[in-house]
């Protein structure tokens, strides 16, 4: 591998202030690499789920990212990284530079809509990369951003390209290269011409000249004439598409979708592109004019006892949440009495189907069911600790988990969360959720926490593994009986085959099964599932478990069942009185169900 430099000047610029795609990367590939299996959003064209870490990439690159992803260990959302065969990048820092007169470090927003230049050099001799960046216009910083040694002709021995490569997703964002120069074998890169790089597009309205301020007058004075003949032509055809939009909501303008744009997107919302009904609405497919990106619009009623300010406050809030095994909230849209709200599209549907669902072509192997269980337990992490506040999700379930095109795994249905800052106590709220996931100190307390959801979480993990739901009726010559999941895994394991209670499509050739592996998840989700909160692990520990970066405590032998503990609180009055709940819905007591909003739990159509 030959020293090179380079430098190039580039711009983000997305229609959404707060929102953009995931940036873009400098590499540097080999001629034979196929970049064709490479996915878009955070894997930026260069990768994907399966071959992110490879040593067979033979890939070097310079990310320029804008989205903080737990899975590659980001430190936040506005950096750069060197990657070498991964977006596990070997160096990062927070995009800016060191000013060479004070020696301050100054931020650059990546996506700030301006023009940014970035300097990336390799010594063959001693191995060293550095990496360097500034306002576009400004001298080359002599202290570089980033400083590392990495011998490149072990990594691509072959032709190589070089180039850039970004991923698109939802959000519409263009990732611009303005200018770029490139020199190798030692020669520093050719300065870049500034007076002839081309002008970003302008942003906005254009600015009002003289000339229109003395126009504009005559020209508004025969518009208003006109509008006179057509205004009821027009006044009608806006009704049809009315909207209730208040003062308070401008904040949250860059969230919100026109109606008539969603109403042409699911094709007037008609039957056919309908994806599933639920208690709080319908949901259907839809494809948004322009961007022709595939959405699920949900219509929710929301005459509701909850301020509309403070409605339209959470679902905004819970809309910021970026991560790869989330459904992302895009948006919404108020008309009238109801309100719509915007998704990403999962074309393979819930994850319920698959586990309960009949026919060959709802079987999961062993591979899938880790991976979409490791995916949801990373997408919990980041809601109960890595993002700026804690989000109990306080449903979750197998049908609330979404598939997207390559069976990943993300976690929906935030209609029941709550948000609390880090370190603040949870607040008493109404008892809602789907009996078998319900941790017994929410029934006894009505304090939803993190470790709440650790209980559901552990629920999620038996019926992910065992193919069963957490509680079944079971008719038993005549007589039904409740079967809970928990107390029969429980008992194989009492009985030192806890294996045994593996899903058996699981336990046939060819489905890639390892017992190993479905032991640690079956003892981790009993783990979970133990009914005193404070023996429940983080969701940190328990990615550590999935992932053996830490030994699996065992399973103390006095552990409590779910029946026992079920017997207990009736005698003591706590369940004494609640019909018995189902497992496939959601559910509230002791509230009025119009203080509830869900935008998931459909039926599968």
């Amino acid at each position: 591998m030959s020293s090179f430099s380079t430098t190039f000047v580039f711009a983000i610029v997305s229609d959404l202030i707060d929102l953009s795609t995931s940036g873009l990367a400098f590499l540097v590939a080999p001629s034979s690499r196929d970049l064709s299996t490479a996915t878009a959003q955070q894997y930026l064209g260069m990768f994907n789920a399966s071959n992110n870490g490879d040593p067979q990439n033979h890939v070097f690159a310079v990310e320029l990212d804008t989205v903080r992803n737990t899975e590659f260990e980001d430190m936040n959302d506005n950096h750069v990284g060197i990657d070498v065969n991964s977006l596990n990048s070997s160096e990062a820092a927070t995009a800016g530079y060191y000013d060479d007169a004070t020696g301050t470090f100054q931020n650059l927003g990546l996506a700030s809509r301006h023009p940014i230049q970035v300097w990336v050099d390799y010594d063959a001799a001693t191995t060293e990369i550095t990496v360097a960046m500034a306002p576009a216009r400004s001298p080359r910083p002599k202290r570089p951003l980033l400083s590392t040694r990495i011998n490149l002709s072990t990594i691509i021995a072959d032709t190589a390209y070089v180039g850039f490569s970004s991923g698109s997703s939802i959000v519409l964002c263009k990732n611009y290269v303005l200018g770029w120069s490139f020199s190798l074998d030692g020669g520093a890169a050719p300065a870049l011409d500034y007076a002839k790089l081309p002008k970003l597009p302008r942003i906005g309205p254009k600015p009002r000249t003289k000339t229109l301020a003395i126009v504009l007058p005559i020209v508004t004075t025969a518009a208003v004439l006109a509008a006179v003949g057509v205004g009821l032509l027009v006044l009608r055809r806006r009704l049809r598409y009315a909207e209730v939009r208040e003062d308070w909501e401008v904040e949250f303008g860059p969230h919100r979708f026109a109606f008539k744009d969603l109403y042409h997107a699911t094709a007037g919302f008609k039957d056919k592109r309908l994806l599933g009904t639920g208690g709080f609405g319908s949901v259907y497919m839809g494809v948004l004019p322009g961007s022709r990106s595939e959405v699920a619009v949900k219509r929710v009623s929301h005459e509701s006892k909850q301020g509309m300010k403070e409605f339209i406050s959470e679902v905004v809030s819970i809309g910021h949440l970026r991560h790869r095994n989330l459904v992302q909230l895009l948006g919404y849209c108020r008309r009238k009495g109801e309100l719509l709200l915007v998704y990403d599209y999962m074309p393979n549907g819930s994850l319920d189907k698959y586990l309960h669902g009949h026919g060959e072509e709802t079987a999961l192997d062993w591979a899938q069911r880790l991976r979409i269980i490791k995916g949801v337990a990373s997408g919990l992490l980041y809601l109960h600790e890595d993002w700026e506040q804690v989000v109990i999700h306080r449903d979750i379930k197998a049908s609330n988990v979404l598939l997207d095109g390559e069976m990943n795994g993300r976690l929906g249905d935030f209609g029941l969360a709550r948000l609390y800052d880090h370190g603040a106590p949870a607040k008493t709220t109404h008892v809602v959720g789907t009996m078998g996931y319900l941790a017994p100190e929410l029934v006894r307390t009505g304090r939803a926490t993190t470790l709440s959801d650790v209980f559901a979480f552990g629920a999620f993990l038996l019926e992910v593994t065992c193919g069963r739901r957490p509680i079944e009726e079971e008719d038993v010559y005549g007589d039904f009986d409740r079967f809970v999941l928990a107390d029969w895994v429980l008992g194989h394991w009492r009985n030192g085959a806890i294996t045994g209670a593996v899903d058996a499509k699981l336990r046939t050739a060819g489905t890639g099964y390892n017992a190993a592996e479905a032991d640690l998840v079956l003892r981790l989700g009993l783990t979970c599932l133990h009914p005193s909160p404070v023996a429940r692990p983080s969701m940190r520990q328990v990615m550590q478990y999935l992932n053996s970066s830490a030994p699996l405590p065992e399973l103390p032998p006095t552990y409590v069942t779910i029946n026992m503990l079920t017997a207990m609180e009736t005698q003591q009055g706590v369940l004494g009185t609640r019909a018995v709940w189902r497992s496939t819905s959601s559910i509230a007591t002791m509230s009025d169900n119009k203080k509830l909003w869900n935008w998931g739990s459909l039926d599968e159509r």
